[in-house]
């Protein structure tokens, strides 16, 4: 009867033990464990991450980093975890959490443009995605890649066509390259080739006159005009002489492309460079910055008319005066030097 007491005290004290068990797992894995107010929060995990790595990234959002380590060892996770980004959801369970950790990887947008060089473009990719800056330019300039492709580090800046793009966080440096000599590609459709054609300019040029158009209005409406500008003056055999093209020129030279030159003189028409469209016929051997989608199909569908010349206009900020007359043309420029003079600006 004594034994029998004991087994019986044994068997309940055991079904309390399993029972509180029981319940810490269910607690553990099914009660809410997300201690941040809004409805929703980002989480980063990078590629070769340790459970160490992910329970530093997220232990903030976390009313228990503890429980949820426990759920993620016994659901396996901790010897597979995937990188990426994912979103985690207020009110979330430790269970929830892993589930999503571990299977629901979402796409971003990357977005880019109005980067004058390859550098530029790659420090830019590189605060939206995994990849660092170095991986970025390596991938773009690799000479293979660029012969692949038909392009020099000149023209190298013309593949990345500007717009919004879903990537996973977790791409790499060449999955990103990649995917975007496929939207170049596709950007690149027979209408726009033919287009080309027809200018008797390859698609490197293109890109090419279409930076310049960029630079020189900021005005959508008018870059059709602009770049009848320029494509009438290569028809005739007449130098450019752009002044974004010497400014890039100055930049390049220099090596300083951050500084700021509102103003060419007469003195930088002088110096000595392809991109010197005052000293050099022709287009530049590369884009002076990546051009907008509209100032690509500006030059492909440019207004047709007379107009060889055109200044700012002083009396419509942001728009240009045009001429077809070098006499016309100066009497618009005299007007523009007497404001520019008026306002002080020596460079």
């Amino acid at each position: 009867m004594y034994i029998k007491k004991i087994l019986i005290a044994i068997f309940f004290l055991g079904a309390v033990v399993m029972g509180f068990f029981a319940w810490y797992i269910y607690d553990t894995a099914f009660t809410g464990n997300t201690a941040f107010n809004n409805k929703e929060a980002h989480v980063y995990i990078p590629t070769n991450a340790t459970i160490i790595d992910v329970v530093e990234e997220i232990e903030p959002l976390l009313k228990d980093a503890e429980s949820f380590r426990t759920i993620a060892d016994q659901k396996q996770y901790t010897s597979n975890i995937k990188p990426g980004h994912f979103i985690i959801r207020k009110g979330m369970t430790n269970n929830d959490i892993v589930n999503t950790l571990r299977s629901r990887n979402i796409p971003i947008n990357v977005k880019f443009n109005n980067q004058e060089r390859l550098e530029d473009l790659a420090g830019h990719i590189a605060n939206q995605i995994e990849a660092d800056s170095l991986s970025l330019l390596q991938a773009m300039t690799d000479p293979e890649f660029l012969k692949e492709v038909g392009m020099t580090k000149e023209t190298g800046l013309s593949m990345y066509i500007p717009n919004t793009y879903e990537f996973y966080w977790n791409s790499s440096a060449k999955t990103f390259r990649d995917r975007m000599k496929t939207e170049y590609e596709r950007f690149w459709n027979e209408a726009r080739i033919k287009k080309a054609k027809n200018l008797n300019l390859t698609k490197e040029q293109v890109m090419a006159l279409a930076s310049i158009v960029q630079k020189e209005t900021a005005k959508v409406d008018e870059r059709p005009r602009v770049a009848g500008v320029y494509l009438n003056r290569l028809r005739v055999g007449m130098l450019l002489q752009a002044d974004p093209t010497v400014i890039y020129a100055i930049k390049r030279e220099s090596g300083d492309y951050n500084q700021i030159i509102k103003r060419v003189l007469y003195k930088d028409l002088e110096l000595d460079s392809p991109y010197n469209t005052y000293k050099y016929a022709g287009i530049p051997p590369g884009p002076i910055t990546m051009p907008d989608i509209s100032s690509i199909d500006a030059v492909l569908n440019p207004e047709k008319h007379d107009y060889y010349y055109f200044v700012a206009d002083v009396t419509n900020f942001g728009y240009h005066k045009f001429a077809k007359s070098l006499a016309q043309h100066n009497v618009n420029k005299a007007e523009y030097v007497r404001w520019v003079n008026n306002q002080g600006l020596m460079r």
